[in-house]
C-alpha cells in the first residue's frame, strides 16, 4: 500500500498509527511536475531547486527522485545544504549554492565538487585565490542584479568584473543568470525590464550562457527560459502564475489528528485570549497541530480545515501545538479522539491556507515542521 492510499484509509478510519498527523508526500507527483517544466523549457534544461530541505519536503528523497527523471543541476541556497547533499547525487549531478560562499569554505567546497554562484566582486576574489593555492580549474557561476537588489553584481561593478573574467584567473565559468522578482505576475512591467537588463549583462558577457527563469519565469515564454530554468516552488505543487490555473499537480497532502471534542454554550470564550465568543451552543474540536508545524497565528477566524468536504472553520487564535475548530456543520460523533481532518489536500490547496494567513504557498509549504509523520509515495 502507498503512502498516499495509506494516508486516505487512514482519515476514513482516524490516526490509527498514534501520530498527530501524516504529511503525505507524492514523489510521482512530483516527478510529472518536473518533466511537465522540462518539457515546458525544452530546448533549454530544468533544474531543480532544492533549498531548505526542499522546501521542507527532503532535499534526499527529493533530489534522488528528480535525478532518476533526468534532472542534473540541483540548486540551494547555503553551503551546510550542499555538503549535505553532495555525497547523496551520482557524480554527474551538479550542485550550486545561491548565495555563494562564506569565507573560509573555499577549499572545502573545491574538495566537495560544489559550485559557488558568485554574487559579488569580494566572492569572485575569494574563489579565484582558492584556484591559484590548488592550481587547479575551479567553476562558478556568475549571478547579476537585473533589478530586484537582493544578490548579485550590481551594475556598476560589471565592467570590473569583466576586466577580471578576461584574465586567467583559474575559473570557469559555467554561465551567467539573475533572479525574476515579478515573475508569478505575467502582467508586470517589471519581468521586461528585467529581461532586457539580463540581455545586456548577456552582451557583455557573450561567451557564457543564460541561466534566468524560476517557476514563474518559465511560463513567461521562452525569452526568458536561457539554457537552464531553475524551478522551485512549481515542482513541489505551487501556484506558479497568481490568478492563473495551476498547471502543476499538488505533491502535498496534510491530514492531522483530533485531540478532545466538546460541545460548549453561547457565550463561551475559545483558545488565548478569549479572542472568539461562540454565538450558540457549538461543537468545538481541537486538531494536534499549530503554528509551530506551519500553521499560522493569522488563520485565526480565517483559515479552516476540512472533512467529509464540509469546511471547518478555525475558530480563536492558532496555539503552539493545536488549533480548535467549529465542527457543528458535521453530524454529532463523526469526530473523535484520533480522527483525521484535512489540512491541505483536494479540498484545500497550499494557495487556500496562504491566502487565509495572508501569507505565500512558499512559506506555508516550508513551514511545515516535522511532527508530522511523513509517507513517501
Amino acid at each position: 500500500m502507498d503512502g498516499v492510499t495509506k494516508t486516505m484509509r487512514q482519515g476514513e478510519a482516524g490516526a490509527t498509527g498514534g501520530t498527530s498527523g501524516y504529511l503525505a508526500i507524492d514523489l510521482a507527483a512530483l516527478a510529472r511536475n518536473y518533466e511537465r517544466l522540462a518539457a515546458e523549457v525544452a530546448p533549454a534544461r530544468a533544474a531543480a531547486v532544492v533549498k531548505a530541505d526542499a522546501y521542507g519536503l527532503g532535499a534526499a528523497r527529493v533530489a534522488e527522485r528528480l535525478h532518476a527523471h533526468g534532472c542534473r543541476h540541483f540548486f540551494v541556497a547555503q553551503f551546510v545544504e550542499a555538503l549535505r547533499l553532495r555525497p547523496l547525487l551520482a557524480a554527474d549531478a551538479t550542485v550550486f549554492v545561491l548565495n555563494g560562499l562564506q569565507p573560509g569554505n573555499e577549499l572545502a567546497c573545491a574538495r566537495e565538487g560544489i559550485v559557488p554562484v558568485i554574487n559579488s566582486l569580494e566572492q569572485w576574489r575569494q574563489w579565484a585565490d582558492a584556484a591559484r593555492s590548488l592550481a587547479r580549474r575551479l567553476p562558478a557561476v556568475l549571478q547579476f542584479d537585473t533589478g530586484m537588489s537582493r544578490l548579485g553584481v550590481p551594475p556598476e561593478e560589471r565592467a570590473a568584473l569583466a576586466e577580471l573574467v578576461s584574465g586567467d584567473s583559474g575559473v570557469d565559468v559555467l554561465f551567467v543568470m539573475s533572479h525574476l522578482a515579478c515573475a508569478d505576475d505575467a502582467d508586470s512591467a517589471q519581468n521586461g525590464e528585467q529581461s532586457a537588463e539580463m540581455a545586456r549583462v548577456s552582451a557583455q558577457f557573450p561567451q557564457f550562457p543564460v541561466c534566468f527563469a524560476n517557476s514563474g519565469g518559465i511560463f513567461l515564454g521562452k525569452a526568458y527560459h536561457g539554457v537552464l530554468a531553475r524551478p522551485g516552488i512549481a515542482l513541489y505543487g505551487g501556484a506558479p502564475t497568481a490568478g492563473r490555473a495551476n498547471p502543476m499537480e499538488p505533491v502535498v497532502k496534510l491530514d492531522v489528528a483530533v485531540v478532545q471534542t466538546r460541545t460548549v454554550p453561547a457565550g463561551t470564550r475559545v483558545g488565548y485570549g478569549g479572542s472568539h465568543v461562540a454565538t450558540g451552543p457549538t461543537r468545538l474540536a481541537t486538531i494536534a497541530a499549530g503554528y509551530a508545524d506551519g500553521l499560522p497565528r493569522s488563520l485565526l477566524d480565517r483559515g479552516a480545515v476540512y472533512c467529509d468536504g464540509v469546511r471547518l472553520p478555525i475558530v480563536g487564535r492558532v496555539s503552539m501545538d493545536s488549533i480548535t475548530i467549529d465542527v457543528s456543520a458535521l453530524p454529532e460523533g463523526r469526530l473523535k479522539l484520533g480522527s483525521l481532518v484535512e489540512v491541505l489536500g483536494p479540498h484545500q490547496t497550499l494557495e487556500d491556507v496562504a491566502r487565509d494567513a495572508g501569507t505565500i504557498a512558499y512559506e506555508i509549504l516550508t513551514g511545515l515542521g516535522h511532527r508530522y509523520e511523513r509517507q513517501y509515495r
